[in-house]
């Protein structure tokens, strides 16, 4: 076995053996914002230097809604005793690469816009799959998101990393019919549609919890209010 192998599942049986871990599962209609970035994504690789992905949007998301759900953002320290809130939101971002799944680390996250996220992103990613990446830029973490729809699947329970309490997947996003409220009523529509699934620690983070967590996330994606940002 690889030694970074035996590392990997190390933390996995470590983190599993040591938390309360299961997992909760939205759905969110992202038509909105699929819309935007394709219609920004041309001008946005052109003055910003990266490709616009959906995944800027997410890490978007995610990060602004840990600023008003506390327990999602936390660490349990265990020996002591205590919990650490933490005001910072440093948000890892699992890559696959040739050696193995890596988890490289965007610093301060929450006060980043799309840009700021894609360009992070793209250069840590990079980093990985040129193996440049530092230990500084794998390192503290205070949540991470997996984007398990990379590669095709609809959602995955994944496995909350060691030192922290949740972690965000994020799913295929496919074209599916589903039911649209209207000023006529309902109707059935061609819509984009995508799983979100938070895994959490169950010993700190409540159901309540991540249930008002994803709610929070599901609202600013399916809002879509990211104009601004996109020079629309």
């Amino acid at each position: 076995m690889p030694r970074i192998r035996k590392v990997i599942g190390d933390n996995m049986v470590k983190a599993l053996h040591e938390q309360a871990q299961l997992s909760s599962v939205v759905e969110v209609d992202v038509t909105r914002l699929m819309r935007l970035r394709a219609k920004a994504k041309d001008a946005f690789a052109a003055r910003e230097g990266v490709k616009l992905s959906p995944m800027p949007f997410f890490v978007k998301a995610a990060a602004q809604a840990l600023k008003a759900h506390a327990p999602i953002n936390a660490r349990i320290n265990v020996e002591e005793g205590t919990i650490t809130y933490f005001d910072t939101e440093n948000i890892g971002i699992a890559v696959d690469s040739e050696k193995g799944l890596m988890t490289p680390v965007i610093k301060g996250a929450g006060n980043l816009n799309l840009a700021g996220i894609a360009k992070a992103t793209a250069d840590l990613a990079g980093k990985v799959r040129g193996n440049k990446i530092t230990p500084d830029e794998l390192s503290g973490a205070t949540f991470t998101i997996s984007n398990t729809g990379s590669r095709g699947a609809l959602f995955d329970t994944i496995i909350v990393p060691p030192g922290q309490v949740a972690i965000l997947g994020i799913g295929a996003t496919v074209k599916r019919p589903a039911v649209i409220e209207t000023d006529e009523g309902s109707v059935i529509g061609v819509r984009d549609m995508t799983y979100l699934t938070l895994s959490y620690d169950h010993r700190l983070v409540d159901g309540a919890d991540a249930a008002r967590y994803l709610t929070a996330v599901k609202a600013i994606l399916e809002a879509g209010e990211f104009e601004v940002e996109l020079g629309l």
